[in-house]
Parts: structure tokens; C-alpha cells; sequence
């Protein structure tokens, strides 16, 4: 599954990018401003964004700007312009494609699957958070974060599954897999505290990592 951001001001060209994308699988959220979409990324991880160059709010430029102060999020910029110069404009600020209107919607589909297949294996971008499980380097607001082997294990887990609990016993079984036959439940929840205080801003208040009482932990993008 794929989430999929889609900016675009125009409600029924949004729709319609929605209904083109939308394979059962993955999650396609749609904003209609700047302000909207600025808010969602806040609160949201996603894997890719489809973003309109012209809003009623603004220049979706400045959006990508802030995208990639933080992130390597993929952005497809959708522009009115033809011009030469607007699409070097768009792709020198870090737009990884673009698609120029009046475009066909099956020529964007592909486009979008194209961005989607490009993506490293293992590297997840969440909110603040860029996550590349193959390179094993994490970093929030561009910043590193150096994480333990068992550390890595559980973000994985959490992030990989983000929306759903996973269980005490499956992360256990999976932390713990080829170590010791007998581990104490009290490992796991001490390495939870211990990727709470690297990532959280306040670990006594969790709002990426949280407690799912009687069950495990989740990882909830929203606060």
C-alpha cells in the first residue's frame, strides 16, 4: 500500500486524479489549498505527492521548497506552464517529475507508478522522519538519529504495519528472533522507551509510538 498526496485546487480535476489512482490498495488523500496540504504533511506520512503548481492560496513552489527541507519525498508537480523555463524551475527546487495540463490521466497513472518503483527498497518517508532500513540511516528534519540494532528492528515493525497494533508477542518474536530462547518481556518495553526518547518529542506523551493497552504498540501518523 501506497499513500498518495493529492494538491489541486480545481475539485474536479482532483477527483478525477482520485478516481484514476485509486486501485483498491493504496490510501489517496486530496487537498485543495496550501494550507490544507501543508497540514496534512504535519500530520501524515506519505510516499508520494501530486502537487499543483498554481493554487488559489499560492505558488505549490513554495510547498516543494519546504518538502525538501526535510524530505525526499517524491513530488510530481502538475503546471498550466509549458514553459521551458517553469519545468527547470520546478525540477531544480527538487520536483522529481512533472506532467503539464491538459494531460491524459493514463499517461499520469504510469507516471506516478514510475515515481512509485523508483523509491529505494526500505526507505520510508513519515512525517519528519526519512527511514532507509536497507542503509540503516535515519533522520528527522534532515538531522541523524542513531539507532541500536534492536531499535531499527522495532521501527521497522511499527512503520511497516503504521496504522495497525502489532502485537507484544510479534514484536518479541521479531526482535528477539535469532537471540536467546527465553527474553524477558521487560526488553521490549525498554527498548520502546529507548526509541521514544531518540524520536519523540515528548516520551511521556508518545505521539508516534504509542501504546495500544492489553495488546502493543502502533505507530499512528496523526497526533
Amino acid at each position: 500500500m501506497h499513500r498518495i498526496l493529492i494538491v489541486e485546487d480545481d475539485r474536479a480535476l482532483c477527483q478525477g486524479i482520485a478516481l484514476a489512482l485509486d486501485n483498491g490498495e493504496d490510501r489517496l488523500t486530496a487537498c485543495h489549498s496550501l494550507a490544507e496540504a501543508r497540514a496534512m504533511l504535519a500530520e501524515t506520512g506519505f510516499d508520494l505527492a501530486i502537487l499543483d503548481v498554481n493554487l488559489t492560496d499560492g505558488s505549490g513552489l513554495d510547498l516543494l521548497r519546504d518538502i525538501r527541507r526535510t524530505s525526499s519525498l517524491p513530488v510530481l508537480l502538475l503546471t498550466a506552464n509549458d514553459l521551458e523555463t517553469d519545468v527547470v524551475t520546478g525540477l531544480e527546487l527538487g520536483a522529481d517529475d512533472y506532467v503539464t495540463k491538459p494531460f491524459s490521466l493514463m499517461i499520469l497513472r504510469a507516471r506516478v507508478r514510475a515515481l512509485l518503483r523508483r523509491q529505494r527498497p526500505g526507505a520510508v518517508t513519515v512525517g519528519p522522519f526519512v527511514f532507509d532500513f536497507e542503509a540503516m540511516t535515519f533522520t528527522r528534519d534532515g538531522r541523524p538519529v542513531e539507532l541500536s540494532r534492536t531499535e531499527q528492528r522495532l521501527l521497522r515493525a511499527l512503520v511497516e504495519n503504521r496504522g495497525h497494533t502489532v502485537t507484544r508477542e510479534a514484536l518479541l518474536e521479531r526482535l528477539w528472533a535469532d537471540g536467546a530462547d527465553f527474553v524477558e518481556e521487560n526488553a521490549l518495553s525498554v527498548t520502546v522507551r529507548r526509541l521514544r526518547a531518540k524520536l519523540e518529542d515528548d516520551p511521556s506523551h508518545p505521539r508516534y509510538i504509542r501504546t495500544v493497552y492489553g495488546l502493543g504498540y502502533t505507530w499512528a501518523d496523526a497526533p
